[in-house]
């Protein structure tokens, strides 16, 4: 069942030990909106908003032991959508988010929607329409689906590249 994505947060607090997303759209309309991606396409580097809501959670969550972490799937060449995730990744400080080329993506047969997957119990899967807006999330409890979850971030992790080393070579060819 779709539900808003504002019914899921709670499960951003409430997880105990791993957060876990798979990014895989070119680009997402809630970052074009906004003034830090208008900023970036100017020029102006992302910089970090220690007191928003959600670094605040991080950091919270790290203190607790847990852990956030993120594999972006890229384009070569990246997308300004890309190119600006990577560039932000560094201000959001906690968590650790990677990137893997689309083209391995699809040589490791990754899903080809968005989810975040929590305590490897829990996947929330992202439904996102062709103009890049998040139209709702489903969580599924399905174990065969959470597994698959599960094996697509073991898949993904251990090929994937740190954004700061992904972004300086994407910074070095341009």
């Amino acid at each position: 069942m779709l539900v808003p994505f504002e019914d899921i947060v709670p499960l951003f607090s409430e997880f105990e030990h791993t957060a876990f997303r798979l990014e895989t759209r070119r680009g997402y309309a809630s970052d074009r909106a906004g003034a830090r991606f208008q900023g970036f396409m100017r020029g102006i580097p992302p910089t970090s908003e220690p007191e928003d809501p959600w670094h605040v959670n991080v950091r919270a969550k790290a203190e607790e032991g847990a852990r956030f972490s993120r594999v972006r799937l890229v384009d070569d060449p990246p997308t300004d959508g890309q190119r600006f995730l990577m560039a932000a990744a560094a201000a959001n400080p906690g968590e650790d988010i990677r990137v893997l080329a689309r083209a391995e993506a699809v040589r490791l047969e990754l899903p080809a929607y968005d989810f975040w997957l929590f305590d490897s119990r829990t996947l929330v899967r992202f439904h996102i329409d062709d103009e890049d807006v998040t139209t709702g999330v489903e969580v599924v409890d399905d174990p065969a689906e959470v597994l698959a979850a599960c094996r697509a971030r073991d898949r993904a992790w251990p090929l994937s590249t740190p954004s700061d080393e992904a972004w300086a070579q994407v910074r070095s060819s341009v």
